[in-house]
């Protein structure tokens, strides 16, 4: 069985920037051993894969360690690969754990349609300064623990102990502050995944877009995730759901032979 895959750049403009992500396109469905199986074999933070249905997609997402509900460069990722080789135009609908996700051509971007996560005050939890390599000002919580510092700098800063932060009882750690020169930046932590850390994690402004929203006073916003790749997003709090947009570029085109 030979099946296409892509390898996706996604929230960047250029080869070897954002976060990369595979793409497999499926003609039937697979078992849940075998997709882990490629995703931990391709080793990159996403895995998505594509199966085509009746006027929507299939979609699911795996880490090189398990399947998650929702990521967003991924998403991007497949979209990007479905417009390119022409299987859809303009707009892509999908159906995931997280419901129906829609992506839309915004001229030379990408703009997905996603649920609002909004955080909660949170209780700090015990070893979290030591297991960041840093105090946050705030702490809280959706999906993920978002921690809260007061420039960006601290944020660049942070040297992680990834094994702690891995005992903490919480998905994944998002860190951010104020930007500099964007609304605001991030870094996202998910040893349990499998992903240390994250180069550009759409799902976090999930929550990130409507906690800033509210923070700033304003739906529109300009993030950058500031890791070692980067990234850039362009969000809008719309209540119940979000816009997260970006660009992407393929970097290669290839088949897995099973």
């Amino acid at each position: 069985m030979k099946l296409p895959i892509f390898q996706v750049d996604a929230f960047t403009d250029h080869l070897f920037g954002g976060n990369p992500a595979a793409v497999v396109l499926l003609e039937k469905e697979l078992p849940d051993q075998t997709l882990q199986a490629i995703a931990a074999e391709n080793n990159l933070s996403e895995t998505a894969f594509v199966l085509p249905a009746e006027g929507v997609f299939g979609l699911r997402w795996f880490t090189p360690a398990l399947e998650v509900d929702l990521c967003g460069h991924a998403t991007l990722a497949t979209a990007l690969v479905l417009f390119e080789t022409g299987q859809v135009s303009r707009e892509v609908h999908f159906m995931t754990a997280s419901g129906k996700l829609t992506v839309e051509q915004s001229g030379d971007s990408l703009k997905m349609d996603f649920p609002a996560l909004p955080p909660q005050p949170a209780a700090t939890p015990r070893n979290l300064g030591n297991a960041l390599g840093a105090d946050p000002e705030e702490v809280w919580s959706a999906r993920d623990l978002l921690t809260l510092f007061k420039t960006e700098e601290e944020v660049l800063s942070l040297q992680p102990d990834f094994l702690e932060l891995g005992r903490l009882d919480a998905f994944a750690v998002i860190a951010t502050a104020p930007g500099e020169e964007v609304d605001f930046v991030s870094r996202f932590f998910a040893p349990k995944a499998g992903i240390p850390e994250d180069p550009v994690t759409g799902s976090a402004h999930s929550t990130l877009t409507p906690f800033w929203s509210k923070r700033l006073g304003k739906p529109v916003l300009h993030a950058r995730q500031v890791s070692r790749r980067g990234g850039e997003l362009f969000c809008e709090d719309r209540g119940d759901r979000v816009t997260i947009g970006g660009k992407a570029v393929i970097y290669l085109q290839g088949e897995i032979s099973l």
